[in-house]
């Protein structure tokens, strides 16, 4: 694996491929030829006196493999600071938009100029779009992991040997949520949420609006223009509605919904066109709440019959795409008891749910032989072209690949002991170093 050092005391680059950023600088030498050899002239010291001593751009020498090795010592005038540090942000902004994200930020925790023009507006909108994206995780949140969270690569399909870790040093801290690489904590010593980007390691502490604050079904919605935090709250007998604005970083409160929503404490909210989705308990049905306006309504498609549980999950449509749709999944069965699961999608024009899918026999045999019947510890979510069924006592996930519509099932985390404990509460994690607190 290439690293990028810098000593700052005396400048000097260690990149065991850096014949690469060797070429990039050639072409900006080509690029701005009034510009560069005037900036960064380097005599090479080694053949001071020489009749044939010649001036080296940094070209020629970032294109020679550079370590510190008794073959190929780098001395402090191959990397003069007084040189270097002419140089215009501007250029250093395009060379290092080339560099590997791995080593990108690596190179960020050198020094304050580096860290700074990382999150500069002007970086941010010339290199976002060159950098390579991350990989999407199933975060793992349990008792016996604090601190730490298991990483599941649903793209290499494998657990990753590093968890990810957490700078909340509280005990009583739990993990509630996560929405595009933002992960919220709720702090109950301090009476309030923590929401912290890991990958960027920066967060913000948001008071409670009331105290006491008995709040549920906290969700999280992240957007490209800020975040919301959606909370309910019961009051004597009556429940609000809360909501708290990034952009204005304010509390504000409004009227909560007469019927009783879901009571299951580990389904979130589900995000679908400027609302959130939820399901009511029995006789089941479908309410919606306008972030925008601040309106709760009555959804128009009846939910389908004899459910047992229902749960809602919103993602990309059957042929992908950036088009989204609403699924319903659900426990077909009577008396409480679930013979099948099924998967549907509102289509219609939002009249009607559609069967999409369904559980295979033996996978649903299992599915409600480990949850025991008592669907208020299943909760689902949407994961980039997943579908995923979780218990809260259950280590493993039932998920649906909708790309291929095919079932699997998740293998527990290396990392739980044999004897684990029930609190297995699963979240969709994709890194996102721009997602700001």
């Amino acid at each position: 694996m290439p690293y990028l050092i810098l000593d700052l005391k005396h400048p000097i680059w260690l990149f065991p491929s850096f014949v690469k950023l060797g070429k990039v600088y050639k072409a900006l030498c080509v690029l701005f030829p009034s510009i560069i050899p005037s900036v960064l002239p380097m005599k090479d010291e080694r053949n001071k006196g020489s009749r044939n001593s010649t001036l080296h751009s940094p070209a020629k020498i970032l294109s020679r493999p550079i370590g510190i090795t008794a073959q190929s010592p780098v001395t402090k005038s191959d990397m003069d600071p007084s040189i270097w540090s002419q140089l215009p942000n501007e250029l250093l902004e395009i060379i290092l938009s080339f560099l590997p994200l791995k080593n990108f930020f690596n190179l960020r925790s050198t020094c304050k100029t580096f860290w700074s023009m990382v999150f500069s507006p002007r970086f941010i909108s010339k290199h976002n779009s060159s950098l390579p994206s991350f990989s999407s995780f199933l975060l793992l949140s349990h008792p016996q992991c604090h601190r730490r969270f298991p990483l599941y690569d649903s793209n290499l399909n494998a657990w990753r040997n590093r968890a990810l870790s957490s700078s909340v040093s509280l005990p009583s801290a739990s993990l509630l949520t996560s929405s595009n690489g933002l992960l919220c904590f709720s702090l109950p010593t301090s009476s309030s949420f923590l929401v912290s980007n890991l990958l960027a390691n920066t967060e913000r502490e948001i008071k409670f609006p009331t105290y006491p604050f008995s709040f549920e079904l906290l969700s999280l919605v992240s957007t490209p223009l800020g975040y919301t935090i959606f909370a309910l709250c019961s009051q004597s007998s009556s429940k609000s509605t809360y909501l708290y604005d990034s952009r204005n970083h304010s509390w504000t409160e409004s009227d909560g919904f007469d019927p009783i929503l879901n009571d299951n404490h580990h389904q979130e909210a589900v995000y679908f066109k400027g609302a959130l989705y939820f399901t009511t308990a029995e006789p089941f049905s479908i309410v919606s709440f306008d972030l925008e306006k601040g309106v709760w309504r009555r959804s128009e498609a009846e939910v389908p019959g004899e459910l047992t549980f229902a749960r809602l999950v919103s993602g990309s449509g059957r042929h992908g795409g950036s088009n989204e749709t609403l699924y319903l999944i659900g426990g077909i069965g009577g008396n409480g008891i679930t013979r099948s699961l099924k998967v549907w999608e509102l289509g219609n024009e939002g009249r009607d749910w559609l069967e999409y899918d369904r559980v295979p026999e033996m996978m649903c045999r299992k599915f409600t032989s480990v949850c025991y019947h008592n669907y208020q510890h299943v909760y689902c979510f949407w994961h980039p072209g997943m579908i995923c069924i979780c218990c809260y006592t259950w280590p493993e996930i039932l998920y649906f690949k909708s790309s291929r519509r095919t079932w699997h099932w998740l293998p527990k985390s290396p990392s739980l002991p044999d004897k684990w404990s029930c609190g297995f509460r699963w979240f969709s994690f994709i890194p996102n170093l721009y997602a700001s607190v």
